[in-house]
Formats: C-alpha cells, structure tokens, sequence
C-alpha cells in the first residue's frame, strides 16, 4: 500500500503573530523545512535543512493538543518557503477542523491553494513575484535589507493593488535597519507612493518565537 504523504516540518508552536497586519493574534505556526532563495539576512535559517518528517493527521494532533491549552483559531504556515511541499492535504484537514489560514511566502511559487490571508514577502535580488501572490496577497512585507532602495519599493508598489498595504520591516530588529526604514518611508510618502507603512517583530521586541 502507499505510504500516506508527509511534510517535512522545522517546528510547530503556538505564539502571538510577530509581523504584519495580523500582529498580536494568537496563532499556532507550522515552519515548514527547505528554502529556495537563502537570504544572507534570514533569522530562521535552521529552518533550511532538517526537519521531522509527519503526516498532515499528525500535525493536526499536535495542533490540537496545543488548542486545548490556548484558544486559537489561526494557524500560520511558513518557512523557510512553505510552497516547496505539497499543501494540500494538510490545508484540507486544516479546514476540515475549523482553521483559518495564514500563508506566509516568498512569492516565486504558485499558490495550490487559497488562503484566509497571504504575506507576500519578495527578497533581493529580483524580488519576484507569481501571478497568484499579486493577485491574492492581503499584505506585502519588505525587510529592510542593507541592499534595499527606494527604487525597489517603487517597483514592488506598481505590482499590487493600491488598497494592499506595503510593509517596510526592520532586518531583526537591528538599529541601522529601524534608522533606514524611517529614511525610506519618508522619501516613499514623499515620491506619492500609495499605502506604504512601518512594521516590526514583536517576537524580537518581547523575545518569543
């Protein structure tokens, strides 16, 4: 008989959501293991190789015994690229049990489902992004990289709707990156580009996950 599909998975835990929009809100994230792009700057580089091995059924258990402890209806899956696996059969389960779901991604691999809510966080060089992450982002999420410019965010700004909010993120939470967020803001409000606004990682301003 075939074995039953399997994700490999970094970790899976319950915390408050760090970053974006969706900050404060109790969440049960599920960081998926692989990444394709490998920033110099990434904080979750464990996350690239490694990784347990478990069936979607397995992670809904898991899930399940950290709801009984904390009552939470959002899970979020990231990476890592979480869109290097197969999905879907853990999504199906996922809103089988009543979920909602946060995708975080790097925007360079097609969407095999639709989520409650997408990040779209596209990275240098080439800051590419699928047809799928413009078309259903909620949010876009930049980190201020030492490498990033104004003419950047120009760019990815022209790729989204006006109504979707551009996030500028300090770099794990460095001094420099805060300094040149606020630079970058300023010349972006000044250039009339559209819903641009600062963000942070509350889980490195409270020291959580």
């Amino acid at each position: 008989m075939p074995q039953p599909p399997t994700l490999k998975i970094s970790e899976i835990f319950f915390s408050a959501a760090g970053e974006g929009l969706r900050q404060g809100e109790p969440t049960v994230f599920i960081r998926l293991s692989g990444c394709n792009l490998r920033c110099s700057f990434c904080d979750t580089r464990y996350a690239w190789k490694g990784g347990k091995e478990l069936r979607p059924d397995e992670i809904i258990g898991q899930i399940a015994l950290i709801k009984k402890k904390y009552r939470v209806n959002w899970v979020c899956l990231t990476g890592g690229e979480p869109l290097l696996q197969d999905l879907r059969p853990l999504v199906r389960l996922l809103k089988k049990a009543g979920y909602r779901i946060h995708l975080e991604t790097n925007g360079t691999r097609p969407l095999s489902f639709k989520p409650d809510w997408l990040t779209v966080s596209p990275k240098p060089p080439e800051y590419k992004i699928t047809g799928d992450g413009r078309r259903l982002a909620a949010e876009v999420k930049l980190v201020v990289c030492r490498s990033l410019k104004l003419e950047e965010i120009k760019r990815i700004r022209q790729k989204f709707p006006g109504k979707i909010p551009l996030l500028l993120q300090p770099q794990s939470n460095a001094a420099w990156s805060y300094k040149k967020a606020w630079g970058l803001y300023w010349q972006a409000v000044q250039a009339g580009l559209k819903n641009i606004r600062l963000s942070c990682q509350l889980q490195k301003i409270y020291g959580t996950k």
